[in-house]
């Protein structure tokens, strides 16, 4: 997904406000659990101002309302894991992400959901692996608990290389990344990069997150209007040649600002002047250097799109070319 707008689910107007702050109430000690300071007024306010942002309403009234309380809250905590500083956070969503998942299945209209949200398991499996593996923090008598640190560059490497080493090829891959790849050329970018949809999608045309990224790539409504593509009267980011195009370009453009591919596909994820910002305060020239600082699904978002690339083409992030014009 694009970068600095994930937002979140519409709350029908039918739900009580007690309703909602006991769904808050009931995750509170979930989401965002490694940050004490967060005030339950301030969870709050984040919360229906991220349920009032996005999300078609009509979409999720289509499901019962058990479940729209269980997508809600899904997507919920989903925002403030994937935005958050901690990727072992995420993996205490993985139980209710595998439930949530038929619900949306289960519908027509919230099926573009379910691609999106089944193509992120992998975030919440490898998360809860590194909560499995890696040690916790050592506690001293009488001070305050302090967060594990976030996993190095090199065992997020390492992690999703075994990952996606044992996940199928992408059913929908084989109609298009070969088919896609002549557009990536056009631009002038590796070809190679056609697998970010593997990731963003895993290929699927319909695809759409709750913040409203829609498309093979993701694309983002104020990203799709930069790139030249069309909201309405049809959306063309469903349209994989026109997808293909602007991601393409969008790459383009970001390496022109990075000169460096991890950096750009961080740059993809959390937002150009968020990864800028980052190398400027801390003096930095690469992903591995700011990589814990990033938040959490970029952290995971940049080591699984280099996997992906070995896996599928075998070759790295660090060895694709410069664009050409």
């Amino acid at each position: 997904m694009l970068a600095l707008m994930w937002s979140g689910c519409y709350l029908p107007a039918r739900m009580k406000p007690c309703c909602f702050l006991g769904l808050l109430l009931a995750t509170t000690s979930l989401a965002l659990a490694q940050d004490d300071s967060l005030k339950l007024d301030d969870l709050i306010q984040r919360s229906q101002q991220w349920l009032q942002e996005n999300v078609d309403q009509n979409v999720i009234e289509s499901l019962p309302q058990l479940d729209q309380e269980k997508v809600q809250q899904l997507f919920r905590d989903l925002q403030a894991r994937f935005q958050g500083d901690y990727v072992f956070d995420l993996a205490a969503l993985k139980e209710t992400a595998v439930a949530v998942l038929p619900l949306l299945e289960a519908s027509e209209a919230t099926q573009p959901y379910a691609e999106w949200l089944r193509t992120r398991l992998d975030y919440l499996e490898v998360a809860d692996e590194f909560r499995l593996s890696l040690p916790p923090p050592k506690v001293e008598p009488g001070q305050p608990l302090t967060p594990s640190p976030n996993p190095s560059p090199d065992l997020e490497r390492k992690a999703w290389q075994k990952q996606v080493a044992k996940g199928p090829h992408p059913p929908w891959a084989v109609e298009y990344a070969e088919r896609l790849k002549p557009l990536f050329a056009a631009q002038g970018v590796p070809t190679q990069l056609v697998w970010i949809a593997e990731v963003e999608s895993s290929f699927h045309p319909n695809a759409r997150s709750p913040a409203g990224a829609v498309g093979l790539f993701q694309l983002m409504p104020s990203t799709t209007r930069w790139l030249g593509l069309a909201l309405r009267p049809k959306d063309e980011r469903i349209e994989p040649v026109k997808s293909a195009e602007a991601a393409a370009k969008f790459l383009k453009y970001l390496y022109g600002r990075f000169q460096d591919w991890p950096l750009v596909m961080a740059a993809y994820n959390a937002g150009e002047s968020h990864v800028r910002s980052l190398l400027d305060r801390h003096q930095a020239k690469t992903f591995d250097q700011i990589s814990t600082r990033l938040p959490a699904e970029t952290q995971m978002y940049v080591p699984r799109i280099d996997a992906t690339l070995q896996r599928r083409e075998g070759v790295t992030l660090s060895q694709l070319q410069a664009p050409h014009a």
